[in-house]
């Protein structure tokens, strides 16, 4: 089978079991395929503009690529397009602007790194936002705006590093956290969902530590909502090249940032998808369970307020008997009420 690459004017011979992507890839051309040739991006998409009797027919992937992003039938999936008898296929390649890049040249002929351009993961989401924080901003000057933000973000960063999770993004006052990026040998995928649990039940009581000192010097207090969500994303670098930044790009992104936002509605601090949920369900303690849409999104989610961690289960000598360990410790729950009232009572005394 013959092969007529256009712009390039380049003819190539390739075998009958080859996908047009294969004999790209085979002879040296640059062709774009940022998932990696699995049909679950459209980069590699060519024209047929000779010989589409010489094309395999589409697979189900290739027929549901086709429906979704309306393709014509002249154009089709390289990766997933077999080659079928003998004779002579022109094509021309729709991602050339990007070809002309380096990064993807090196991904045509396998010099990057495995994951570099996209790779799927299955991870936890955690989406977090300073609540009322226009009319914080406007009281403070600032250059205080800057200081309060700076204090925050790297207070929450430390807890959120310390459950193994990473800041992704900053967007004002607010920010996205990952977790499960990079699990640990042998980790459980439930795992990601309770480090992100654990890490915003930290970071509510990390902004309550902070709050005494904040009232004090500026007469105001940070509240934050929080949300969690477990889902597929694809984990790849955005960006200048030299100076490339991971992110996660997917639908499970837009809901954990949706599920935060529902917390201003619904009068909640920290909710979890059901997904998450699943994850831990016995691990964590749930205050309330909620129906609701979400904006953007259609039907109605089952969203749940995290209060704290259950306590540890223990087996009892004789084995016949599965306990909770008395918690050792106050719930981090707790201790926030206890800060509020503490701190109702200094005002309450200190105005007497």
């Amino acid at each position: 089978m013959q092969i007529y690459y256009l712009p390039d004017g380049r003819l190539v011979e390739a075998g009958e079991a080859f996908t047009l992507l294969d004999a790209s890839l085979e002879a040296g051309i640059p062709h774009t395929h940022i998932c990696g040739g699995n049909a679950r991006c459209s980069t590699c998409r060519v024209m047929v503009t000779e010989g589409q009797e010489h094309c395999g027919t589409q697979t189900i992937a290739e027929q549901e690529m086709a429906r979704r992003l309306g393709f014509p039938d002249s154009v089709r999936l390289a990766c997933q397009t077999k080659l079928a008898g003998s004779g002579k296929i022109s094509v021309r390649r729709l991602s050339l602007e990007v070809e002309e890049s380096t990064q993807f040249f090196d991904q045509a002929i396998g010099k990057l790194t495995p994951g570099f351009m996209g790779q799927e993961k299955e991870i936890a989401i955690l989406f977090a936002d300073i609540r009322g924080f226009t009319s914080f901003s406007e009281a403070l000057l600032p250059y205080d705006v800057i200081y309060v933000l700076n204090r925050y973000f790297r207070r929450m960063a430390q807890v959120i590093g310390s459950y193994g999770g990473t800041i992704n993004v900053y967007m004002g006052d607010g920010l996205m956290a990952l977790f499960g990026v990079e699990p640990a040998e042998g980790q459980p995928p439930g795992k990601a969902v309770e480090q992100a649990i654990r890490a915003g039940l930290d970071m509510l009581e990390a902004v309550e530590d902070m709050n005494p000192s904040l009232e004090s010097f500026y007469n105001q207090r940070l509240r934050i909502g929080i949300g969690v969500h477990y889902g597929w994303t694809v984990i790849g670098t955005i960006g200048d090249p030299k100076n490339p930044n991971m992110t996660a790009i997917g639908d499970a992104v837009n809901l954990a940032s949706r599920i935060e936002a529902a917390n201003k509605p619904l009068g909640t601090t920290f909710l979890i998808s059901e997904d998450a949920y699943q994850q831990v369900d016995n691990q964590v303690l749930v205050k309330q369970q909620f129906q609701t849409q979400l904006p953007g999104k259609s039907g109605e989610y089952c969203l749940y307020e995290v209060v704290g961690m259950a306590p540890p289960v223990r087996v009892s000598r004789d084995k016949s008997l599965v306990q909770r360990e008395p918690i050792a410790h106050v719930d981090g729950h707790l201790k926030r009420i206890i800060n509020k009232l503490w701190q109702a009572l200094k005002n309450a005394f200190g105005a007497a």
